[in-house]
């Protein structure tokens, strides 16, 4: 019988931009201040991309960190670059064709798009090419330059973003490592609460889309407190674990309120989750790599460990998966 091949991550990378924008910044910009933004969202900072700098560049920067950690071997033989993102740099060429290009890789490249939950959506396809023994080694990448998107005189969303990215490599690890689990999802009829706008002026039901960035907080932060835990339970179940055997709880970091909200109705131990929304803003695809970068880096992510990522976003959208790390 041939042997079953599990796939995981085993190398990764992040990058966020010099530049800060302060919530002491914002308060020069529109009519809010720290203490009301700190209150809401637990945001005190973000990083900002310059003006030479755009999701290309950004995720060209997280590839070369993660290269810098794990050495160019990392790279060589990808076969594929998938790129999440909700600020490509053009609607087409795929910003995933300037990474791989920047990078002379023999390999195929794709953008994908779905918002926050994007990276693992990303994970999900990468997991399927490998163990299906398509292709063997691809490059995972969630990178955003939303701030370039945002209008600075509507607090309501734009005191929420930031830029970065995080990238991963994916390819076959040992057996008892790598993915358990997938969860993904999708519920249209949320689509007006959270977006921006592109080419239509209006949804199919006849809805209006606003000009530029769009939120209905009110509505997006009922859906993220309801969908992140049963999301995250269902796919402990499918993976057959229990929240006990679960080490690190790493959530799409949108809104500490919102994380923390999740976490106390699982009865997670805030010791196991990952909070970096202070000094990093809502960076949509790149928020969750970014977060476990800096658990490695804090030598919070250890082989054997077992993590569960969740996120959530327009669409509405939502996923969630389990990973057994493999990597010292």
């Amino acid at each position: 019988m041939e042997k079953k091949i599990t796939a995981g991550i085993t190398a990764i990378g992040s990058y966020a931009p010099e530049k800060l924008l302060s919530n002491f910044d914002l308060e020069k910009m529109m009519d809010t201040n720290d203490e009301w933004i700190r209150s809401r969202t637990g945001i005190e900072t973000r990083h900002m991309a310059a003006d030479g700098e755009f999701a290309s560049t950004i995720a060209i920067r997280s590839v070369e960190d993660l290269v810098k950690r794990f050495g160019k071997k990392a790279i060589e033989g990808v076969d594929l670059v998938i790129l999440a993102t909700s600020s490509p740099d053009a609607l087409f060429p795929a910003t995933a064709s300037l990474v791989q290009s920047h990078f002379d890789l023999e390999a195929g490249a794709f953008d994908l798009l779905i918002a926050c939950p994007g990276w693992i959506y990303g994970l999900s396809v990468a997991q399927a090419y490998v163990e299906s023994g398509l292709l063997k080694k691809i490059l995972v990448i969630g990178t955003e330059a939303l701030t370039k998107l945002m209008d600075y005189s509507d607090r309501n969303i734009s005191i929420l973003f930031g830029d970065g990215a995080g990238a991963a490599v994916v390819e076959a690890v040992e057996a008892g490592y790598g993915f358990k689990s997938f969860i993904l999802g999708s519920d249209g009829n949320g689509a007006k609460h959270l977006g921006i706008r592109a080419a239509a002026d209006q949804f199919p039901d006849g809805t209006p889309i606003p000009d530029g960035p769009f939120m209905n907080g009110r509505e997006v932060f009922k859906f993220a407190v309801r969908i992140m835990p049963n999301a995250t339970l269902d796919v402990l179940k499918k993976a057959d674990m229990s929240l006990d055997d679960i080490d690190l709880f790493v959530p799409h970091q949108a809104n500490s309120r919102i994380v923390t909200a999740a976490a106390d109705k699982l009865g997670i131990d805030h010791e196991k989750m990952i909070l970096v929304v202070n000094e990093y803003g809502n960076t949509s695809t790149a928020s969750i790599p970014l977060a476990l970068a800096d658990a490695y880096d804090a030598g919070k992510v250890k082989k054997g460990d077992n993590l569960v990522f969740v996120s959530f976003g327009a669409g509405l959208s939502w996923a969630a998966m389990v990973l057994t790390w493999s990597t010292d």
